[in-house]
């Protein structure tokens, strides 16, 4: 260690960590006057690593960005008092990469199709990007605006050209299109289903590789599995808004040169009653967990649900938390739930209660509502997530440290009139983050991107 003056004062402290380089475990007397750059210093040089890695240190639950002196000062430590600190890797800054730009606002991002990047937008229509930026494919499919797109997973055996894709939209219904990847010059797609449930503006659609769930502004959830039916399962209303299909017969028409088939018409195969207020989001479990689902509404809770059974098996109950989006931690023990009060709130779904205020575990305070909240959908990381917001802003936090994000980065900034564009979507893959909003579409790299064949 670092030689250091008689007189400077010096901290003992103890490091831990649960990355694949530990220090040996001892007392180390540390300089009060060192901040993140010194200690992630002395870690490097302890351990002779080859290759220089830059670490981020947490004191009792909270990221170091001052001095050590600074910390204990503001804490109320003494010198003599043993510090624990656990130090992880740092996260590069994010780096833009792209913007996509939109004639109207987009509603929802998908980073989930390797290669590509799906949009929902309130022009109704789903686009297919490359991440050239290149727009492949453009779907007719809605006659009002596309609330949200999700990625139906192939299941083993399926061809990676041909994808299926469900979205939501005002028009109350979901859909299901297959869209041909196989000649990347001229896609082709086909709106094979429409779903037919809700009675109010559908709110968002999430996807496993068998089933559909939908959520909407009536209060209900709806559960579809992905088959696509020979007939129609839902008759067809007499005298049902004729002008929407006539418009979206020839949009259809445009497109494709041809009218398309009529989509069929399916109906749920369950249907989720607990809600008292609208549902902003539903999602299924984690990993295999496929028979589990959790929502969230506008009357403040959380839900899970037994898919089987169709029964609200827990609810976490918030004071005055009206909830807009809602993400679980990759290994589904936390949801992380975003809410018209300017936070962004960690409950541990394990220990949730259906009569009595929940509290939260972290809660991370935003300066604007924050619409979404997105964690990496390829990696085991619990800690890292990003979070958009009305304020035009992306926040990447670690939720070991919930006093303030780790990185921020403000979307569309520079565009002419970019000031006040709200964030509407957030989506990470691959260490990329999608983000889409009044502004149309951006994508940033965060964290470890060497996967992403990004050109």
């Amino acid at each position: 260690m670092a030689s250091t003056s008689a007189s400077e004062t010096t901290h003992p402290v103890v490091f831990t960590t649960q990355t694949a380089y530990p220090l040996p475990s001892q007392k180390f007397m540390i300089p009060a006057s060192w901040k993140r750059y010194q200690l992630s210093q002395l870690v490097n040089k302890a351990l002779s690593l080859p290759k220089p890695i830059p670490f981020e240190f947490l004191v009792r639950g909270e990221i170091l960005r001052g001095t050590l002196a600074e910390w204990c000062t503001e804490n109320g430590v003494g010198e003599e008092e043993t510090l624990e600190i656990e130090y992880f890797e740092s996260v590069l800054p994010p780096q833009r990469m792209s913007n996509i730009p939109h004639e109207d606002w987009v509603s929802s991002v998908s980073c989930q199709l390797p290669g590509h990047f799906l949009t929902a937008a309130y022009d109704g229509a789903l686009r297919i990007f490359d991440y050239s930026q290149k727009l492949l494919h453009t779907i007719p499919a809605h006659g009002a605006p596309a609330t949200s797109v999700a990625l139906v997973p192939p299941l083993a055996g399926e061809s990676s050209d041909l994808v299926l894709i469900a979205s939501a939209s005002h028009d109350l219904t979901a859909r299901l299109t297959r869209v041909d990847l196989s000649d990347p010059a001229q896609p082709r797609s086909e709106t094979l289903a429409s779903l037919h449930l809700h009675t109010a503006p559908l709110s968002s659609v999430a996807a496993s590789a068998s089933h559909i769930l939908t959520s909407s502004w009536d209060g209900l959830i709806g559960l579809w599995d992905a088959a696509i039916p020979e007939t129609d399962e839902v008759p067809l209303e007499e005298g049902a808004a004729p002008e929407s299909r006539k418009k979206r017969r020839k949009v259809a028409e445009d497109s494709e040169g041809a009218a398309a088939p009529r989509p069929k018409r399916k109906a749920p195969v369950q249907v989720l009653k607990s809600h008292t207020a609208r549902v902003s989001r539903v999602v299924f479990g984690r990993g295999r967990d496929t028979n589990t689902a959790y929502s969230c509404g506008m009357d403040s809770t959380v839900r899970a649900w037994d898919l089987e059974n169709a029964v609200c098996t827990s609810t976490i109950t918030a004071a005055n938390k009206p909830f807009l989006d809602i993400a679980l931690t990759p290994s589904g023990s936390s949801a992380l739930a975003a809410s018209t009060d300017r936070t962004v709130c960690q409950y541990d779904v394990r220990a949730a209660a259906s009569s009595t205020m929940t509290p939260a575990v972290a809660a991370l305070a935003h300066p604007a509502t924050p619409s979404s909240v997105a964690v990496p959908a390829d990696t085991a990381d619990e800690h890292r997530v990003v979070t958009g917001a009305y304020d035009g802003v992306v926040r990447l936090w670690d939720l070991r440290s919930a006093k303030g994000a780790v990185a921020s980065f403000k979307a569309w900034d520079g565009q002419a009139s970019a000031g006040g564009r709200k964030i509407l979507s957030v989506d990470w893959a691959r260490g990329l983050v999608g983000v889409g909003g009044e502004g149309g579409v951006e994508v940033w790299k965060v964290g470890d991107a060497e996967r992403a064949q990004f050109s």
